[in-house]
Formats: C-alpha cells, structure tokens, sequence
C-alpha cells in the first residue's frame, strides 16, 4: 500500500463499484485533489459522478481500491470512523434539499456545528453568516415546509459551509435552484471555498457550473476519459444530449 502525495488531500486509487442489479458504477477511477481546490467532476448523468463522491467522502466503501484523506487511509475505516470523519471534517450537499421539519431555517443550518459540540450561541452566528451570504436570512425562523424547494437548497448549502469542512463535497448543488439563482450562489460557494481554505469536489452536468472549478475531471460510464463536453445550462434544465469524446 503506497501513501498518497503529501499535496493530496484526497487520493484515490482504482476504486471499482457496482450497483445491487450488477451494473457497474466506477470501473478503476483513480485520481488526487489538492487542497484548496475546487474540482469538477463532469460527466452525462449516470456516468458514475455521485457513486464518485459518496466513496471519496466514505459515505460508502468502494468495493475495491484506495481512498485516502491528509495521508490517512479511508478505506480501512470501519463504519463508525466513516461517520466521525464525515461528521467533523466533510460536508454535503445534495442535489435535493433534506431538512430537519422540527427545527426552524437557522437551526437547521447550525446543526453539523452543535452535532460537534459547538454551544448553541456560536453555532448560531456562523450559521446566520452564511444565511445571510446566500440571501435568506429573512427567513431564519421558518420552518422548512414555510420555504419553497430553492429556499431550502440555500438553506442546505449553508448547513454544508457553517462548519468550515476541510472537504465539501458537493453533487449537484444547484439543481433546484432557478437559473437566475444559480450564479449568485454558486459565485458564494466557490468564493467562500477559495476564502476558507476548503476544498471542493463538484459534481455536475453542466458545462457552465464546470467552468467555476480549477479542473475538471471526466467519467463516462464509470471510466475516466479525456473529455466530456457539457451542454450548456438550457431552460430544460441542461437535458440536451451530451456529445463525448473519449
């Protein structure tokens, strides 16, 4: 077992994954983030980009090959080590906003901060911080079946930055946002990154989220591959089939 290059945040070798019905989802992915990167991993749908980042971020072990974060094996972390380490050092955001019902908007963004042991007060600030950074902080005493669904996706991606993770890995951030919306924060996202120090892993469809990061990495069916050409963002949602160069 080699150690990844002390520039990596994040390194992964050979990761093979496959789905329960037998399709394959990675088929030998390798690759390296440094830290403070933003990286983009593109690709059609289902060509493996949200298996990608739940194996980089130990939500699930890939069946075979390496993951490693700051130089420390993550594929050998039992299931309990797995979830400490999403806990205290990585974030995440969905692609479609989850929220705690009983808790109201800013509490449902301090969570990850108290879940660590933060006191309430502290959490509360930070959490009103990035409210206001991503333009609902009017909102901050509502309940999340008060909000509309991009609402609650600005309320997710600041429960993701909050914390200050060293990762935040992000699958499709924006998708239930409207396109008038989606610059604004993905220019808080990719800003409050390059800030903080924290390191992104992207997944996207689209060429113009893409084009925010510093690389982009491209999955076709698993696979890495040269280049994947991403539609642009369109008012069907960027369903335009994509054309691929392998």
């Amino acid at each position: 077992m080699v150690a990844p290059p002390d520039n990596d945040v994040l390194w992964a070798r050979a990761l093979h994954f496959t789905h329960k019905d037998g399709s394959p989802a990675l088929s030998g992915v390798s690759l390296g983030v440094q830290e403070g990167e933003i990286l983009a991993i593109g690709g059609p749908r289902g060509s493996g980009k949200t298996t990608l980042l739940r194996c980089l971020s130990g939500l699930v072990p890939a069946q075979r090959g390496e993951v490693w974060f700051n130089s420390a094996p993550v594929h050998t972390l039992g299931p309990m080590a797995r979830e400490r380490l999403r806990r205290d050092r990585f974030g995440w955001i969905d692609p479609a906003p989850v929220l705690v019902p009983e808790l109201n908007v800013w509490e449902n963004a301090a969570l990850p901060l108290m879940l660590r042991g933060t006191g309430r007060r502290r959490a509360k600030t930070a959490a009103l911080e990035w409210l206001e950074r991503l333009d609902i902080g009017d909102k901050t005493r509502k309940r999340p079946h008060e909000l509309t669904q991009p609402e609650r996706q600005r309320v997710c991606i600041a429960r993701a930055l909050a914390p200050a993770p060293t990762v935040l890995f992000a699958d499709e951030p924006t998708a239930p946002l409207h396109r008038a919306d989606r610059a604004h924060v993905l220019r808080t996202l990719t800003t409050a990154a390059r800030s903080h120090g924290i390191t992104v892993v992207l997944a996207t469809h689209e060429a113009e989220t893409a084009a925010l990061a510093d690389r982009t990495v491209s999955l076709l069916d698993g696979r890495r591959v040269n280049t994947v050409h991403l539609p642009p963002v369109t008012e069907s949602e960027g369903r335009a089939a994509c054309s691929l160069s392998v």
